[in-house]
């Protein structure tokens, strides 16, 4: 497989209150088409990745907000998978070109999210979880703070290696303009940090952010046609789904869904975990960050706290764990993240990334998941 990204585009991730949802979407789709060198009128269909306008902005017509935002009569279709929205809206993208339907794509997400009272954001975002877990009161810090204790029992790991998550991604936050959160913080800052859900700490938990991301996505034999000459492609895009409560699992200790999306994906690809340079994975809460290194391969269980702090993970080190500082220190707009990440691997594989660059990467990973591991969605790219 290989879907060429012609073009790609990030707006600043933070509290933007300034611009709408509507100017988000607007900014980032001109600026990835800029990128790309298409018109808006050469875009065949038009995914937009998304999980809470309906219920923060009162926008349930997204599809008609974005063709009317960006002037285009191409068809617009909504995907909505929690905060996997934005990787199941390029997912999506990838299986209409692969189909034949159409020859190119263009993929935003965007979230708009600062304008609410935090109250409402988290009683939002727990429409993600299972009615059991929405009836017992719990938030998504509490369901991954189930997941910590579990892990930390489970392996002797301590809060330490935690918060050494978030040390690394705000290292790697501090060379990004773009992230909502662009400078370092200590261990001890994060381990003294208000508490949350233990053992997650304040500084343990990704931000509510406002940002959108875009990319746009063409068919080998459109870019042929077109004399396209950009070197970077998706070359495996997988998918799967996992049952919605934390009590139906299996296991605390990892979340199916990665494994098993990363394995299609690797399979598409010819590719193997060895091979990966690089990779943004969603660190939602610092534990997320642990369990994606093993679930994705990169780690045995019960190795991913170990290397969080020896410099293995961070830029310099041995394969580099979000660059753009992860949803950790870079933001967390829902529907975005998944988009974000993509435009991130495509810069890097471009080495277009200035003080955060992975020297000469030939493969990237990104890995988006949606609520506590219901769905995982995750792409490879190369150049």
């Amino acid at each position: 497989m290989k879907i060429p990204v012609l073009g790609v585009c990030q707006t600043k991730f933070g509290e933007l209150w300034s611009q709408s949802l509507a100017d988000l979407i607007l900014e980032a789709g001109q600026g990835a088409l800029r990128d790309s060198g298409l018109k808006i009128d050469e875009i065949e269909m038009i995914f937009v990745g998304n999980m809470l306008a309906g219920l923060t902005q009162d926008q349930e017509h997204l599809t008609s907000l974005v063709a009317s935002v960006l002037q285009s009569s191409a068809p617009v279709v909504r995907v909505e998978a929690a905060c996997a929205s934005g990787g199941m809206a390029i997912h999506q993208a990838v299986l209409a070109i692969l189909s034949g339907q159409v020859e190119t794509a263009l993929v935003i997400g965007a979230e708009k999210m600062t304008d609410q009272p935090a109250e409402e954001i988290a009683q939002a975002l727990m429409a993600a979880a299972s009615p059991e877990e929405q009836a017992a009161g719990l938030t998504f810090p509490g369901l991954y703070a189930l997941l910590a204790q579990e892990y930390l029992r489970e392996f002797s790991a301590t809060e330490t290696d935690l918060a050494q998550v978030a040390v690394k991604n705000h290292h790697h936050a501090s060379f990004n303009p773009k992230s909502h959160f662009p400078f370092p913080v200590t261990l001890d800052q994060v381990l003294s940090s208000s508490p949350i859900a233990d053992p997650l700490k304040l500084l343990d938990c990704s931000p509510v952010s406002d940002g959108a991301a875009a990319v746009v996505l063409a068919g080998p034999s459109w870019v042929k046609r077109k004399s396209q000459k950009n070197g970077i492609a998706i070359i495996g895009s997988g998918q799967a789904s996992d049952v919605l409560g934390l009590s139906q699992r299996r296991s605390l200790l990892e979340l199916a869904a990665t494994r098993q999306a990363a394995q299609i994906a690797f399979l598409q690809a010819g590719a193997e975990v060895k091979d990966v340079s690089l990779a943004e994975v969603h660190d939602c809460f610092t534990i997320a960050e642990i369990l994606a290194l093993e679930d994705l391969g990169f780690y045995k269980k019960g190795e991913g706290h170990v290397v969080e702090g020896n410099g293995e993970v961070k830029l310099g080190g041995k394969r580099p764990i979000n660059t753009s500082g992860g949803l950790k220190a870079c933001g967390h707009p829902v529907g975005a993240t998944g988009v974000k990440q993509v435009v991130e691997a495509v810069w890097q594989l471009r080495e277009a990334a200035g003080k955060r660059q992975v020297p000469h990467p030939h493969l990237a990973l990104t890995h988006n998941v949606g609520g506590s591991g219901g769905t995982c969605v995750v792409h490879l790219l190369a150049k």
